[in-house]
């Protein structure tokens, strides 16, 4: 009986979110272990599908860098890498499209539906999506087709996720020419999240959140105002994988986007323990009044 009464707390505890983000837009930056391990994937696949059966709207942004460069390598082609930027010459970014929109795409979909809830994998260059612009590497190095966003066409999410469907979104934009171009997954929800006027942007990673000490996960911290983000980003007190995902919750809340969270993704159920519970996990990043 006493565990019965526990989870009633728990559902209890998560009512007041349930109805404050109801209808809301929920960006998820999918990543990390849980791109690997099958528990993990089923476990975030149904979070995701929670949060669409109690009334959000989740749309979900994947990455797969060590997956395009597993399958370069079982083609026989060696990746190329400036300053950690991928070189993404036509072959690659061949590869990068099979790799991301035909392969990860597609299996993040099967999962969220297995769970009870239809999803759709769409590139960035459906409908125009994500228009982009190719972006110079480190020193002006040219890193082939390798993009940033310039634009967001929102028009075709909005129309799939008010028909009730979750997105799943592969980071691939439309080139000036309309060819394909390979953006950063961390920089493409950002900008998403404030092109869709989401509510929350959740950005997974392997660590709990962002930490004072890179080295000291007991240094987590809660809550950081936007204002102390962009110095923390300037300060580089930010470990090196970690600066692209606090960039994107900067763009993020820079957009209108009220909340950004960072968590860890490798813990079961993490996205609902930090939206539905008032102590929560990660680090919530926020514009103006730290609440919710």
């Amino acid at each position: 009986m006493e565990n019965l009464v526990q989870r009633a707390r728990v559902l209890v505890e998560a009512l007041p979110y349930i109805r404050k983000f109801r209808g809301a837009t929920i960006v998820v930056k999918y990543g990390g272990a849980a791109m690997t391990d099958n528990d993990l994937k089923r476990s975030v696949c149904t979070d995701i599908a929670l949060l669409h059966l109690v009334g959000m709207r989740p749309v979900v942004v994947h990455g797969g860098g060590p997956m395009i460069s597993e399958m370069m390598e079982r083609l026989g082609l060696e990746p190329t890498f400036v300053e950690g930027q991928r070189v993404t010459d036509e072959p690659t970014m061949q590869i990068a499209e099979m790799v991301l929109v035909g392969t990860i795409a597609q299996d993040l979909a099967a999962h969220i539906q297995a769970a009870g809830v239809p999803a759709v994998a769409l590139s960035g260059r459906d409908a125009c999506t994500l228009g982009a612009c190719r972006m110079p590497g480190p020193s002006g190095s040219d890193l082939g087709r390798v993009g940033e966003v310039t634009e967001i066409r929102p028009q075709l999410i909005n129309d799939l996720t008010a028909a009730g469907y979750v997105v799943v979104l592969s980071p691939i934009g439309a080139g000036d020419d309309g060819g394909p171009l390979n953006i950063n997954a961390d920089h493409v929800a950002g900008t998403l999240a404030a092109g869709l006027s989401a509510r929350k942007l959740v950005v997974l990673s392997d660590v709990p959140g962002l930490l004072a000490d890179p080295k000291d996960p007991a240094t987590l911290i809660s809550e950081l105002e936007l204002a102390d983000a962009r110095q923390m980003l300037r300060s580089a007190a930010v470990s090196a994988g970690m600066i692209p995902k606090l960039q994107s919750c900067i763009t993020a809340l820079e957009g209108g986007v009220e909340r950004a969270h960072m968590i860890d993704g490798s813990q079961p159920h993490s996205i609902l323990i930090e939206l539905f519970s008032e102590a929560g996990i990660g680090t919530m990043l926020y514009a103006g009044k730290a609440e919710g």
